[in-house]
């Protein structure tokens, strides 16, 4: 445990650490960073429909449970008997079919409780999460994207099969930021964004003005997490500059400092650094190394820190 915190005592220096995003990008990044404890918040999106999530929000006009269900998995200790239920998925042939525990379990905790975060929090504690997980909204919408022809295509699976990448995004319906998410981000020493589908995962939190307008005012360094691979989407034929623009156009005037990739070479866009690293995981090719993760973002942590005493 000493090493551990030797290692990673530039991050350990800090308060408050928030990630922001969705889906297994988020949770691998929290997992990453579980050492941090309660130093460390998750806001997570809300606007998956597909799959199990995707049938319990036509089902009951819910928020997006299965975001959420990814983090806390992988934020929990393992082996357990709850992580092991959470993650189960049922098979067969029957209503059930297809469904996730964890998501069902989520859906009847909110209807008991007075919010969905409450739910939440129950299954953390449950779990024995001590990081903090706090949906983007607790009210029900799907994200909308505007094609080049003009035309809108409704929900996070008909915008991450687009064949041309959007000329805007939006939510529909206008929702309110969690307020517990805007508060944390107040707080925060440094903000990270991604990685995971730019689209469809990073973007949709941003939409939330009161959200985004927190960020922009939040004295935190941001870093911006790349994919290891190009995605397989309308967000793939982004350039890695055009996905800091659309950032940029609803941060306003608030920078982000850093980005980690795994394919760019060290560089500049605008008043952002660009920082290769060798991140993919020889265990699970396509995703992050956790450790080789960490310790990029402490490097940087430390780099802020280097220029912050060299003024």
């Amino acid at each position: 445990m000493a090493e551990t915190q030797h290692t990673y005592k530039d991050l350990e220096q800090f308060d408050r650490v928030v990630a922001i995003g969705g889906g297994h990008g988020l949770g691998r990044v929290l997992s990453s960073l579980s050492f941090l404890g309660t130093k460390l918040t998750g806001i997570v999106a809300t606007t998956d429909n597909g799959g199990s999530t995707g049938r319990l929000r036509v089902e009951q006009d819910c928020i997006a449970w299965g975001d959420l269900r990814n983090c806390l998995t992988q934020l929990a200790p393992k082996p357990s008997i709850g992580s092991l239920l959470f993650e189960y998925r049922f098979n067969g042939e029957s209503e059930l079919t297809g469904h996730n525990l964890g998501n069902l379990i989520l859906m009847a905790l909110d209807e008991l409780c007075v919010r969905p975060l409450e739910a939440v929090n129950l299954i953390r504690g449950l779990l024995k999460i001590k990081a903090q997980l706090i949906p983007m909204s607790e009210q029900s919408t799907h994200l909308v994207a505007l094609s080049p022809t003009g035309d809108k295509v409704f929900g996070e699976l008909n915008v991450d099969g687009m064949t041309q990448s959007p000329i805007a995004l939006s939510l529909e319906p206008e929702v309110k930021a969690t307020c517990e998410a805007c508060h944390a981000i107040e707080k925060a020493d440094l903000i990270i964004l991604g990685p995971g589908s730019f689209l469809t995962s990073i973007m949709p939190p941003l939409l939330l003005p009161k959200l985004a307008k927190a960020i922009a005012q939040s004295k935190a360094k941001i870093i911006l997490i790349d994919n290891i691979h190009t995605e397989n989407s309308a967000a793939g034929q982004l350039t890695l500059e055009a996905r800091l623009d659309w950032c940029q156009q609803l941060l306003g005037d608030k920078t982000i400092n850093h980005v980690i990739s795994h394919q760019r070479d060290n560089g500049k866009y605008h008043d952002t650094q660009i920082h290769q690293f060798n991140l993919d995981s020889r265990f699970s090719p396509g995703r992050h190394d956790k450790q080789a993760l960490v310790e990029a973002i402490n490097m940087l942590v430390r780099l802020e820190k280097e220029i912050k005493l060299s003024l």
